[in-house]
């Protein structure tokens, strides 16, 4: 195994890192940006209303896409595994 192979698998499991973290991170990022936005004209300053709408949109973002992100991460181990007896030889 060379210096390109292992940077290349390590790229590749970035851009699945990034992948699949994604919808998550991008859902959270927009409630959380409306909750401050709504936070901010109201002057309503709670804890909890930053942070259950979040969570809230997490976990509906995983019932949506949860079983896409499962697969892509099963598809990416079942290569990487499958890859493995070409990495020692």
């Amino acid at each position: 195994m060379d210096a390109q192979t292992v940077l290349s698998m390590g790229r590749d499991a970035l851009v699945m890192l990034l992948t699949v973290s994604l919808p998550v991170l991008l859902a959270v990022l927009v409630v959380g940006l409306a909750v401050s936005i709504f936070q901010a004209v109201t002057q309503i300053n709670e804890a909890t209303l930053a942070f259950v709408p979040k969570l809230v949109a997490a976990v509906v973002v995983f019932a949506i896409a949860g079983p896409w992100m499962l697969s892509t991460l099963v598809d990416y181990l079942r290569r990487m595994i499958e890859s493995i007896p070409r990495m020692v030889s």
